[in-house]
């Protein structure tokens, strides 16, 4: 009897040693993994912001094939509105880390937001993936470690556009808005331009409406000179296309500037030929993660996905991709380790983080506008994609 009973409370206690062994274990692989989103759900960059949310959101359905899960753990997302306001983007995601207890983040849409953002990451020790803010600086000198980037970067999108203008004989005027997007994109094509003269940099206000007196600053420096002349635009939200209101055909002044979301690509309908370099048009990559997004979102909205919703849905390729490696460990230095290097399916084909800097490098669009009767916006053809390996994107961090 004696035995018996010692044997009992014995299998008892293994038995709770055993469970008490495991449960760490099984809560994590429980545990929820969670992840904030902060964009601009309103303000001046709201179109990109929500285009952005809906890629992720789709992608994340995609990769996880519809479960919403990875190692066990469901994914679940916390949406916040930094308004593309610095301040308030950076005390959102120091909330998520602190108070929401989020094992990752993902945004902002705005360069500003982020750069404000990038010390915080640090600060918490935790993974801030940037999507789709542009400027050279957020991989460049103001990164640390926690940083990673799906979107592309200034220099991309200046490396990408100069194959379409860098030409001989070619005289070239920027305008860009007066923020680290503009300042950071027009620093990366000065430094991409081998042909051409880069003769005068036109700086204006991010909310500017009325480009009157900047449209006249750049007519006066292009006017006179001989070849051809471009005025090469830089520009996030508004419409920077009203400087053709000056009638800059009658001085044999061209406009030229990057791929953009679908509405904005309605006044490109002005400029039949012109030529520049994309991120992203639904019609141009060829492979089974861009079929899928287009043919989910056609279900869903009955209109293409947009330039943004790729950059989104590239963002939740990427976490997932990590995640299965780590089968749903987000620990920050088990992601790092995981993600440096890694190459992972996009709706633009590979893409992989680069060791040093962890900015993606990806493929560009070099493209010419068609005017097609059936679509609202000018239609950008593509001429050919433009290869990771083809583009010498400059290392600019202090690692």
């Amino acid at each position: 009897m004696f035995r018996r009973q010692f044997v009992s409370q014995a299998a008892t206690l293994a038995a709770l040693a055993f469970c008490s062994a495991i449960s760490p274990l099984v809560m994590a692989q429980g545990k929820d993994i969670k992840i904030a989103h902060i964009y601009s759900k309103t303000g001046p960059l709201e179109a990109y912001g929500k285009q952005t949310q809906t890629g992720l959101m789709m992608g994340l359905d995609y990769a996880t094939g519809g479960t919403m899960t990875v190692g066990g753990r469901k994914i679940v997302v916390i949406e916040k509105d930094d308004q593309g306001k610095p301040d308030l983007g950076k005390n959102l995601l120091a909330a998520a880390y602190g108070d929401d207890k989020v094992d990752l983040a993902v945004g902002p849409t705005a360069s500003p937001v982020a750069l404000a953002m990038l010390p915080v990451a640090e600060e918490y020790k935790k993974i801030l993936l940037v999507e789709p803010a542009v400027a050279d600086s957020i991989t460049g000198d103001k990164w640390n470690k926690y940083i990673f980037r799906t979107g592309r970067n200034s220099s991309q999108d200046a490396i990408a556009n100069a194959v379409a203008v860098d030409k001989d004989g070619v005289s070239i005027v920027t305008m860009a808005q007066d923020s680290a997007f503009g300042r950071d994109g027009v620093k990366a094509f000065k430094e991409s331009l081998h042909k051409s003269k880069l003769v005068h940099e036109e700086y204006l206000p991010p909310a500017t409406t009325d480009f009157t007196a900047g449209a006249q600053r750049m007519i006066d420096k292009l006017k006179g000179l001989p070849g051809r002349k471009i005025v090469f635009i830089i520009w996030a939200g508004g419409n920077p296309f009203k400087i053709a209101d000056m009638d800059l055909k009658r001085y044999g002044i061209e406009i030229a500037t990057g791929g953009n979301i679908l509405p904005a690509m309605v006044a490109y309908k002005q400029f039949p030929g012109m030529e520049g370099a994309a991120y992203y048009y639904f019609g141009m990559p060829k492979n089974p993660v861009n079929d899928a997004m287009v043919s989910m979102h056609y279900t869903q909205f009955k209109t293409p996905p947009d330039f943004f919703t790729a950059g989104g849905f590239s963002s939740a390729m990427a976490l997932v991709t990590a995640l299965k490696k780590t089968n749903g460990d987000t620990s920050a230095n088990k992601l790092i380790s995981t993600m440096e290097g890694m190459s992972f399916d996009t709706p633009k084909g590979k893409m992989t983080f680069r060791k040093e800097d962890h900015q993606a490098m990806q493929s560009m669009y070099h493209f010419k506008i068609k005017i097609d009767p059936a679509f609202a916006w000018g239609v950008p053809e593509l001429i050919r994609e433009i290869k990771p390996e083809e583009m010498n994107v400059p290392i600019r961090n202090k690692r």
